[in-house]
């Protein structure tokens, strides 16, 4: 009894160390830095599919390639058959033709003897004139002949059924090996479409599991980035609250004034407090309104001045608009003046054509008066 109690401990001290050592090894494998980057590695994943991509491509050109060697091997048993075929026809022809050129049964010297064949020379010489050496068919030779000639078709239709069943089962066992072969590639097919189909699926596993333990690394980064934004909230929230209530922001003057020497006098620790006191804060009220009164006081000074400018260009414009006003009328007056000259001149202009017409229809004008006229002219 107390044996198995010993063993019973002795397996859960196994199975515990195995525990163990597999979630040893399941946390060096996901927090192994080298093997792993933050968050998903998008560079290795591109990669792999750029590998798949690259493999699928490689595997149909290699099957494109088979299919051509394949349909070309074919092609290549097909002409091989036809030509096989073409050159017994030929042979078969050429015999035909030998034997009904060289080899006709008219030619043969027993062709008078074979009855109902055309052409055949029959021998019309007296037979009391032929000789001992011309006798063909003696007496009693041709005893029996019609029964040997039926036995002999009998035996000959039975080798050609013999023959026929030869075929025949030689066909069928061609017809029952070919399908076996048929068989066997379908068979072959069908375990290469499993076998793919099975690698497929294995493929797919591989990417699923894949893709959990890329998205359990991007869940994990992500709670350790959410961890790590929570600590660093709460130390600057901390380091807030400390800035906030320390006495350099609160202010205090107890917490900054200090004695120098032990003396009466005292200075202030502007690296923790940055405030003033009241006669320093009154001190600079006064500066403020002395600087104040004097920019009000240049402000006066500037608006003075400025209404004096304003008051000298008002003059200035004012005589401006006076000297236009009396060129303008001095330009009136002129135009006034040449439109009536202009006016008096054509009047003379006018009264003068009139008199050369007059002058021109009662007498011939001398030379003596277009000179007098043209000199009166100038």
């Amino acid at each position: 009894m107390h044996k198995v109690d010993v063993a019973a401990d002795q397996f859960a001290a196994e199975a515990a160390e195995r525990r163990r050592a597999a979630e040893s090894a399941r946390k060096a494998r996901i927090f192994n830095t080298r093997q792993r980057v933050i968050g998903l590695d998008l560079e290795a994943l591109n990669q792999q599919v750029r590998e798949k991509k690259h493999q699928r491509h490689a595997e149909r050109h290699r099957d494109k390639a088979f299919d051509a060697l394949r349909e070309y091997h074919d092609d290549v048993l097909l002409q091989q058959d036809t030509d096989e075929r073409g050159k017994r026809a030929d042979s078969h022809a050429d015999l035909v033709n030998y034997w009904a050129t060289h080899q006709r049964v008219e030619d043969s010297l027993d062709a008078d003897l074979k009855c109902g064949l055309k052409g055949a020379v029959r021998i019309t010489i007296p037979e009391n004139e032929l000789g001992p050496a011309s006798m063909q068919i003696f007496q009693g030779e041709g005893i029996g002949e019609e029964q040997m000639r039926r036995e002999q078709m009998t035996k000959t239709e039975r080798d050609l059924q013999v023959q026929m069943e030869d075929n025949a089962r030689r066909q069928m066992r061609n017809k029952h090996r070919e399908m076996l072969v048929n068989r066997e590639l379908a068979h072959q097919d069908l375990m290469g479409v499993q076998q793919v189909a099975q690698e497929e699926e294995c493929k797919k596993a591989a990417r699923i599991a894949l893709d959990n333990y890329n998205l359990a690394l991007a869940t994990e980064q992500e709670e350790k980035l959410k961890e790590q934004h929570r600590r660093d909230e709460r130390e600057n929230l901390a380091e807030m609250w400390h800035t906030m209530t320390s006495d350099m922001m609160t202010e205090s003057a107890e917490a900054a004034e200090r004695e120098v020497r032990g003396g009466t006098l005292s200075r202030v620790l502007t690296d923790r407090w940055k405030g003033m006191s009241p006669e320093q804060l009154s001190a600079i009220h006064r500066e403020r309104e002395a600087q104040r009164l004097e920019r009000q006081r240049q402000r006066d000074a500037e608006k003075i001045q400025e209404a004096a400018w304003d008051l000298q260009l008002l003059k200035l414009s004012r005589e401006t608009e006076e000297e236009e006003l009396r060129a303008a009328e001095l330009r009136r007056q002129r135009r006034i003046q040449m439109d009536q000259d202009n006016m008096q001149l054509a009047n003379e202009q006018q009264a003068h054509q009139e008199y050369l017409n007059k002058k021109l229809y009662t007498n011939k004008p001398s030379k003596d008066y277009f000179y007098q006229f043209n000199t009166s002219s100038r």
